[in-house]
């Protein structure tokens, strides 16, 4: 049995409303539209979360709206609100859905992602998890409490603007 994680740091962020908490600032027009690149990425080749495990920032739960996909189980968590890669295993550990997409922030969301696989995608933006990346990461685990550092298989990693580049080129 396996589980799939799909790991997606949220989308870019706007900074025109200085008054704004860092916590509430919305996406701004780039990150709307790389939201939507991943979404359709993900449709593509179908992979489709059955749970979602979420920051509870504006800037997340926006980038999972305009990912426009669905799923059974949504929960906004402020443990993953700028959580550090312990925090975001313990929340991984405790899911239950078969395909959980994860959705957080750097630093820690670039570190979780070098940290739980077995080894790195050949992209020279893996370690850095630049705005919106998204890995697609499989276990060999019947259930999420027996996750572990340096057990993922990275199935795909994408980033929006290179997917709205191939796009454009047709």
């Amino acid at each position: 049995m396996t589980r799939t994680l799909i790991l997606t740091r949220h989308a870019k962020s706007s900074w025109d409303t200085p008054a704004l908490s860092d916590h509430d600032r919305p996406l701004n027009k780039r990150g709307r539209n790389s939201a939507a690149a991943i979404g359709e990425w993900l449709r593509d080749n179908n992979w489709l979360p059955d749970e979602v495990l979420s920051s509870s920032s504006t800037r997340t739960r926006e980038t999972w709206d305009r990912i426009g996909l669905s799923a059974s189980n949504v929960n906004f968590t402020s443990d993953l609100y700028l959580s550090e890669p312990e925090d975001m295993l313990a929340c991984l550990a405790a899911a239950s859905g078969e395909t959980v997409l994860m959705l957080g922030h750097n630093p820690g969301i670039a570190e979780f992602a070098s940290l739980i696989v077995q080894k790195a995608p050949p992209h020279p933006r893996f370690l850095d998890y630049p705005t919106c990346a998204t890995s697609i990461i499989q276990f060999d685990i019947q259930d999420w409490s027996r996750v572990r550092w340096g057990s993922g298989k990275v199935l795909g990693f994408a980033i929006p603007r290179e997917l709205l580049e191939h796009k454009r080129r047709g």
